[in-house]
């Protein structure tokens, strides 16, 4: 396994991890915990399966219709009453426990987007959502694997820059100081096979810089494991 050769602006910062279902092997490069943004819309949507799976129930048509606007067009406002009917941080910080997330910890008063989270932690979510969960059944899993597939054009950019596949972006700018968070989850089709990606960035110099530095790792994430892409 290579070393990650990505340029890093100064001032950014970033952590990624891969992983080959198919063999198992993995890697993650970077360490620290960022805000999650909009990629959290993936640990919601889990959440609220496994409270529908404990009741022994399907979702319901609202339930579903809010999903696919969180997920396919990262709608904010369906985030957050779905947070709400998960049961806030608590909810989301029980679900992340059962699904074996140490790392990552809830935002606090309706701010969902800074939950704390680390891309060791986004790769372990990515492995329930796509290879065999005990947590997550079977039709969980093939309903968020499908929503993320179906994301809206304008935001399949990041771990798709391997290829073809299912993703979750997240994204927004510092008030502070106009720097942008910009994250890419997701798995990805290259010419090795099917790639599990979870790339986390801060401090780029607008979004259009943050995306490029995203698929810039990871595409030496997936070289660094694999070889050329």
């Amino acid at each position: 396994m290579g070393p990650l050769s990505v340029e890093v602006p100064e001032g950014a910062r970033l952590s990624v991890g891969v992983l080959d279902p198919g063999s198992g092997r993995s890697a993650v490069h970077g360490d620290g915990s960022y805000d999650a943004a909009s990629v959290v819309k993936v640990g919601i949507l889990a959440a609220l399966l496994i409270r529908a799976q404990d009741a022994d129930r399907a979702l319901s048509a609202r339930e579903r219709e809010l999903s696919a606007r969180m997920i396919t067009r990262s709608d904010n406002d369906a985030a957050s009453a779905l947070w709400r009917a998960n049961g806030g941080a608590a909810g989301l910080d029980a679900a992340h426990h059962r699904l074996g997330l140490t790392a990552t910890s809830a935002g606090r008063d309706g701010y969902w987007g800074l939950t704390r989270t680390t891309a060791r932690d986004q790769l372990r979510l990515l492995g329930h959502v796509f290879g065999p969960s005990p947590v997550l059944d079977r039709a969980s899993r093939a309903y968020l694997a499908g929503l993320m597939g179906a994301v809206v054009p304008g935001q399949r950019w990041g771990v798709s820059a391997v290829g073809p596949g299912a993703l979750k972006n997240g994204w927004f700018p510092r008030d502070a100081t106009g720097l942008w968070v910009v994250h890419s989850v997701g798995r990805a089709s290259g010419p090795g096979g099917d790639r599990l990606l979870a790339v986390l960035t801060e401090g780029s110099l607008g979004l259009a810089r943050g995306v490029a530095l995203v698929e810039a790792a990871a595409l030496a994430a997936v070289r660094a494991l694999d070889g050329p892409v």
